[in-house]
């Protein structure tokens, strides 16, 4: 290992030799740059002599809290295998700790890998990298780079690389042990995100393997506890210095008024003139896009002498969301352009606001929705809860010490501790499959913070056995190695996996791609659903909205075509998406979803049909497909009115209003038995993509064991009667299936068949 002293030569030297005493002007900076001889001074990183932006933005870094801790910090780097480094977003801590932690290899000429940083969010990702790497002066995609889904820039020469905790997860498929790193940073630690909890638990066993790796956990002082308590006492933590809190005023709104409050509370701040940016927190990203309808239209009253009042969403997990480093913003944030600008986030936003230094008031409604797994019914619920402890003292530390942070809640109410862990609240069929691909037997390697609920895991692994994609010792079979390589939720990926058999992977795998990106539909304007519902029935397929999806990709893709061939100057795929209330964005991150499918789907030399969309066997080919992986997602119409059974979990469900069998499709009559994507547990119970299914067909398709666990019902009995019906046909092939309710007596008669739909 390298010593300390040749790792940070080169900031020592500018620590210790100043380029300008801190009374001379920023012009004498800028006369350093045009200095030749022996003063010159050259990047470590790439060679190239230092630019004068460079001085001037190391002054700026010398300001940040962080910066304090920089000598303790890197000397703890070199003796330990893992720090803790414990602050809240605006000390810097995410711009400066990766820098060192590449300096840290550099100081090994990098035997060890390159360093990495791991974010929540893909936007964020991308701003730190652009950020660092005009920091370290050096080109973004050269020596700092950034992978995020769909995009990567990144070179050879890449030295420091930010990605989100769940693609450095998934390398861990390629690279189990990490080897490309010799050091890794975990930021964002106390969001407790799936992936960020599962990569805690398996570097603790990497770290045991690899003694010259690195890992740094970036988080805040309530979650340090927890972590020295997981990883032991010894574990050295950095504690960097708190920023002074915002004046902090609490209020006696209650939880149902907060949204109009909110919203209020902004009006007053920006007819009392004072400077400054806002950021409101709501609980939803439904309320985020009402709040913002709400303040377009409250604004343009307003009188021209208050400036402009500019809302702008910024919800994570959203998709893609504008850059805070983007157009109008200074070197970290501050405002360049005229008006004042009101950020509306959500939960899991705090973070988001490392680089703006022009907010000046806070308002913090105190509450967030959050979506909580029910294992034993296979949905989601959404629930309204108070945001942690943890939280909220982020959000009164986005100002400086004379801005005021407004929580609309009582400064008696109690707050959790911490933000509650995603694994207690999620589905883990996804993280199951990781786990047995990384051949963790029976859990017990992953360390986890948080142990995930036990019938979660049971669910989990239940599902995965209906799927086929486990074996008879509780190993991935080789059906569900395949699945684990799609970056699709397994019952998905298994779907699109039995549309190679079924000569329809065209159409299945466009299902896929807009499934997994945002939806393509816009939210109506106010005053305007029945002329947006008029333009979507243009894409509707009476087979349902799975094949809706398909008529609109295909319509997107002709649009292209026609752009690239018309010379006519008004007409554009994104005029075309605003015409027909479409979300062009999301369109083309499906798009690149197919593209990236369909290249894996090669690699793995799966057959890929031509299109024959449109045609009786292609459409009956592809309901085979989608039962294949959707067969625990079956509903019927109990009464003909719309009122759905779901056979699984024997909850009554409306089908979603945006359906093609949504609002006034009873007109036209309900399919009795079908398929659904989504079901979530709301005011209004809804199944979402719904598209009609033959009983028969699913009962040719789904496994035959699934039956036997079906709860007894009316709708089951239904499905006994056909089998009953087609029973001689069975028998010829000496299958025989007893599905009713006295069927355990028997179980063990019932012929098992993991793999109904097996590629050939």
């Amino acid at each position: 290992m390298a010593d300390r002293s040749t790792m940070s030569e080169q900031d020592n030297h500018l620590t210790e030799k100043e380029i300008c005493s801190d009374s001379e002007t920023a012009d004498c900076l800028e006369e350093v740059a045009f200095v030749f001889g022996e003063d010159l001074e050259l990047n470590r990183f790439d060679g190239l002599p230092f630019s004068s932006r460079y001085y001037k933005l190391l002054q700026e870094r010398k300001s940040l809290p962080v910066w304090k801790a920089r000598e303790e910090f890197l000397d703890i780097l070199v003796n330990n295998r893992l720090v803790i480094v414990s602050g809240t977003t605006k000390t810097g801590k995410n711009t400066q700790i990766p820098q060192w932690c590449a300096e840290f290899c550099l100081s090994a000429q990098y035997q060890h890998g390159m360093a990495v940083s791991t974010q929540i969010h893909p936007q964020q990702a991308v701003d730190l990298a652009l950020r660092v790497a005009d920091e370290m002066d050096v080109n973004i995609g050269h020596e700092v780079g950034y992978t995020i889904p769909l995009e990567t820039c990144c070179s050879t020469d890449t030295v420091l690389r930010f990605c989100t905790d769940a693609l450095l997860l998934r390398e861990m498929m390629s690279d189990p042990m990490l080897e490309h790193y010799g050091a890794i940073v975990i930021d964002q630690a106390h969001e407790r995100t799936v992936s960020t909890d599962i990569l805690l638990g398996l570097l603790q066993d990497i770290l045991v393997h690899r003694p010259d790796l690195r890992v740094v956990i970036l988080t805040v002082s309530s979650m340090t506890d927890r972590l020295l308590v997981h990883y032991g006492s010894n574990v050295p933590v950095v504690s960097l210095e708190a920023l002074c809190p915002a004046e902090v005023v609490y209020s006696n709104c209650s939880s149902k008024d907060y949204f109009y409050s909110a919203l209020r509370l902004v009006l007053e701040i920006h007819r009392t003139k004072e400077e400054g940016d806002v950021v409101l927190f709501l609980a939803s990203a439904q309320e985020v896009v009402c709040a913002r309808a709400i303040l377009q239209r409250e604004g343009t009253r307003l009188g021209a002498g208050l400036g402009e009042l500019v809302p702008v969403v910024w919800c994570p997990g959203q998709g893609r969301a504008p850059s805070l480093l983007g157009e109008g913003m200074g070197s970290r944030g501050t405002v360049t352009t005229r008006g004042r600008r009101v950020f509306l986030s959500t939960s899991q936003g705090e973070d988001m606001f490392w680089a703006v230094d022009s907010v000046n008031f806070v308002i913090d409604a105190g509450v967030e929705k959050r979506y909580v797994y029910n294992p034993r019914i296979r949905a989601n619920s959404e629930e309204l809860r108070s945001i942690s402890r943890c939280q909220a003292d982020i959000r009164k530390q986005l100002t400086g010490p004379t801005g005021k942070c407004f929580c609309l809640y009582p400064e008696e109410r109690v707050l959790p501790i911490e933000t509650s862990p995603q694994i207690l609240e999620t589905n883990l069929t996804s993280t199951i499959l990781f786990l047995k691909r990384m051949k963790i037997a029976g859990l017990g390697h992953c360390d986890f913070i948080t142990r995930p609920d036990p019938e979660g895991l049971m669910q989990s692994l239940e599902e995965l056995d209906y799927l086929a994609a486990l074996d008879d010792d509780g190993n991935l079979s080789e059906i569900g190695i395949i699945i684990s390589e799609l970056p699709l939720d397994a019952q998905m990926a298994k779907a699109l996996l039995a549309s190679c058999e079924f000569d329809c992977v065209n159409e299945v795998v466009t299902i896929a791609a807009l499934l997994s990106a945002p939806s393509c539909f816009l939210e109506p304007p106010v005053g305007r659903a029945q002329e947006v519902q008029q333009c979507h029935r243009k894409f509707r397929h009476p087979d349902g909205d799975h094949f809706t999806l398909i008529n609109i990709y295909n319509a997107f893709k002709y649009s292209q075509r026609e752009t690239c061939m018309t010379t006519t100057l008004n007409f554009s795929v994104e005029k075309w998406c605003q015409d027909y209330h479409l979300n062009h964005r999301a369109l083309q991150t499906a798009d690149a979803i197919r593209s990236e499918l369909t290249d894996i789907l090669k690699r793995i030399e799966l057959p890929i049909s031509e299109t024959s969309f449109g045609t009786k066997t292609n459409t009956l080919n592809i309901k085979r497909a989608l039962l294949a992986g959707f067969f625990m997602q079956i509903a019927r119409d109990v009464d003909g009115s719309g009122n759905y059974f779901m056979l699984t979990n024997r909850h009554m469900a409306q089908v979603h209003p945006a359906s093609s069998y949504g609002a006034k499709a009873h007109q036209l009559g309900l399919p009795e038995w079908v398929l659904f994507h989504e079901y979530s547990l709301s005011e209004n119970n809804c199944i979402r993509i719904v598209s009609e299914i033959s009983p028969a067909v699913f009962i040719q398709t789904a496994p035959q064991y699934f039956y036997y666990n079906l709860p007894p019902s009316e709708s089951k009995d239904l499905l006994q009667h056909i089998l009953d019906r087609d029973g001689s046909g069975r028998k010829d092939k000496k299958q025989t299936l007893t599905i009713n309710s006295k069927a355990d007596k028997d179980c063990s008669t019932v012929a098992q068949s993991y793999d109904r739909c097996v590629l050939q």
